[in-house]
């Protein structure tokens, strides 16, 4: 059978759990017993065996028997979670993403066998092993600790619990995989609690052909009777019901034959099952390229429709209006159903964190808390995608240059542990996110001793501002810190991630207070497809601006304008200092003098600043086009786009008139 059709399936599902492991190990190091937890990792790396080993992906198949093993002596409580336990599972779920980053890029795991982690892991159950191990045969009705708790606790839910023993037939040849069906069918409809032998050996084929279940479940035992019968090569199967004082109350033998008479009985309760997962929400994984086809196709619509409407001015007829407003009606429609199909929540980005932070907290010796809020804050997938490594960026500099170590914070009167919180919120067309930290702030003086050391600015050069100093961070190869480490001191970092943002339309804000602490601001457009822009115009020429980037539009005088520092042009805005720049002389064509000015109000952040154009053409959808490589260095543009008439508008770059 050829598996690489179900290798996307595999990757995917195996990064849903690994992002799963890390969560859970999270909350496991905060409770470490809670058996709920430590179940649910036992499944998510369960879940990732069963799939390795399916695909053939044998490394990750024995590391990850190897962490259930230890998890399953967590579950009967032969293992207590400690530090040790979980500094060796994380190491773990870095190895399995290790493998399947290989995975990705070669299709196969690569050379690594992870054999220390492999030796570690049993090395904490053979410390642990003085629990004499239950025999292959074993139907003694005496359990563990562990067991009769669960037991107890499921009978107070309202929960039944069961024995069953499954008996194969003597000729069957792939008892771990019967097996494997059996658990499968049982997890459907509960919890196995117990199994004898155990898990560990029943996969191994460590038993002759018949193993025993402990199960708790809410089924009836006519349910779980037949599901089990149902699986190829099962010949017999046993089941009691366990009361509360662990003694057997009823016993009954099921064969083949009596599975016949609850056939009817089991397709109706299938049809209730069936009926009452319709009121859950389904979810479907799609292509990515699948959605920009669509996507394109809705943009050529939007084109197509711009020049509709233009035909408007030459028929006045009120029918040929009112098809043009259904249209349109439907196109955004359809714009907007599009966009929710491509968004995601930001949660896919901010899950990763938490562990992150965690590593770091431990490498730099600090003690900080990670704040997380606005997870289900959406956007455009294809900026999710990129927006890994500028927050990743952020949240580093924060925790190393941001956060004093405990006994600073507590000589400055702050608490022994810093806060850093990452958030995210839309903002009318935009998405923002915040990462902000209460730590000792940006030491101004020494980002302006450190550019006059590499020639940046000169010294004693006064006109600078607290903002421009602070710009001066995002220059390539700029770093306050004295000792090159593998965190920082190379000057790179808030270059990468301003290059990054302003790729991807977005701006980058610092706002900071000395011994207080430091905010960045990213503000991105929801999506890169289709946008809102203003067209304006100058001399001949129409250009595109986008709409989030400003604030207002100002009529002024001549003598409005303001000439400082010999070059630089400035004008008064309700008694702020707003600078001005004439579109004409930036694209270098001729510069009329004009008794009026057309001013717009370019934001970016609390900075403004005015751009002067000839025409106004009104606001309008566009479809953004990529310029391609042989254009990727003009920066005054950031793309282009097509209007209605056929015509190719340029699409200027706000960040470049705020520089």
């Amino acid at each position: 059978m050829d598996m690489n059709q179900y290798l996307g399936m595999f990757i995917e599902e195996t990064k849903d759990h690994i992002q799963s492991l890390n969560d859970n190990l999270l909350k496991l190091e905060d409770t470490p017993n809670d058996n709920a937890i430590v179940n649910e990792v036992f499944r998510s790396a369960h879940t990732i065996k069963g799939m390795a080993g399916s695909m053939g992906f044998t490394k990750i198949q024995r590391l990850t028997h190897a962490m259930e093993n230890v998890l399953s002596a967590v579950r009967e409580g032969k293992l207590s979670i400690n530090s040790d336990i979980m500094d060796v599972l994380f190491k773990c779920i870095d190895a399995i993403d290790t493998y399947l980053t290989a995975i990705i890029a070669t299709g196969s795991e690569g050379s690594e066998e992870n054999t220390e982690l492999i030796s570690n892991l049993e090395d904490i159950l053979n410390v642990e092993r003085n629990v004499q191990a239950f025999s292959q045969n074993e139907t003694t009705d005496e359990f563990d600790e562990y067991v009769s708790k669960v037991i107890d606790r499921a009978y107070s839910q309202g929960y039944n619990v069961y024995k069953i023993k499954v008996i194969l037939d003597s000729g069957c040849l792939l008892k771990a995989a019967r097996a494997y069906l059996v658990f499968r069918t049982l997890e459907e409809y509960g919890e196995i609690i117990k199994s004898v032998p155990p898990v560990q050996d029943i996969e191994d084929e460590k038993f002759d052909y018949d193993f025993t279940l402990i199960v708790i479940s809410r089924e009836n035992i006519n349910t779980i009777k037949n599901k089990i019968l149902r699986i190829s090569e099962i010949r017999e199967v046993e089941i009691n019901y366990i009361d509360r004082s662990k003694k057997e109350s009823q016993r009954e033998n099921i064969y083949e034959s009596e599975a016949k008479k609850e056939v009817e009985v089991e397709k109706t309760k299938e049809i209730e099952k069936v009926a009452s997962q319709h009121k859950t929400s389904k979810t479907v994984r799609v292509d990515i390229e699948r959605l920009d086809v669509l996507m394109n196709l809705v943009s050529e619509l939007i084109i197509i429709k711009s020049r509709i409407e233009g035909f408007t001015k030459q028929y006045n007829n009120r029918q040929y209006e009112e098809s043009i407003e259904y249209l349109e009606r439907i196109t955004n429609s359809l714009h907007e159903a599009v966009m929710k199909v491509r968004m995601v929540p930001i949660e896919r980005v901010f899950s990763r964190f938490p562990r992150m932070m965690r590593d770091l907290s431990r490498e730099l010796n600090k003690e900080f808390e990670l704040i997380v809020s606005g997870e289900d804050t959406e956007v455009d997938r294809t900026i999710v995608d990129e927006l890994g490594d500028p927050l990743i960026h952020l949240l580093r500099n924060s925790a190393d240059h941001g956060i004093e170590t405990p006994e600073e914070r507590v000589a400055a009167g702050k608490p022994k542990i810093g806060m850093i919180r990452i958030s995210a919120f839309h903002d009318g067309n935009n998405v923002v996110i915040e990462v902000e930290d209460d730590g000792k702030g940006i030491d101004l003086d020494k980002v302006r001793r450190k550019a006059i050391e590499k020639g940046l600015i000169k010294e004693g050069q006064i006109d600078l501002t607290d903002q421009d100093i602070i710009d001066l961070l995002f220059l390539p190869s700029f770093s306050t810190k004295e000792v090159v480490t593998n965190l920082s001191g190379r000057g790179v970092g808030l270059d990468v991630v301003k290059t990054k943002i302003e790729q991807l339309g977005g701006v980058v804000d610092v706002v900071t207070q000395k011994g207080k602490g430091t905010k960045f601001s990213i503000r991105l457009p929801l999506t890169l497809a289709i946008i809102q822009a203003l067209l304006i115009g100058v001399e001949n020429e129409v250009y595109a601006i986008p709409l989030a980037s400003i604030k207002e539009i100002v009529e002024i005088k001549k003598e409005d304008i303001v000439h400082v520092q010999g070059k630089k042009e400035v004008f008064m805005l309700r008694n702020q200092v707003i600078p001005i720049k004439k579109l004409s002389t930036i694209l270098e064509l001729d510069d009329k003098e004009k008794e009026k000015y057309t001013v717009v109000i370019l934001k970016r952040g609390e900075r403004l600043n005015g751009l002067i154009v000839d025409k106004l053409f009104g606001q309008q959808d566009i479809v953004i086009k990529s310029l391609g490589k042989y254009m990727e260095n003009v920066k005054i543009v950031s793309g282009a786009t097509i209007l209605g008439d056929g015509s190719v508008v340029m699409i200027l770059d706000p960040n470049y008139f705020n520089a």
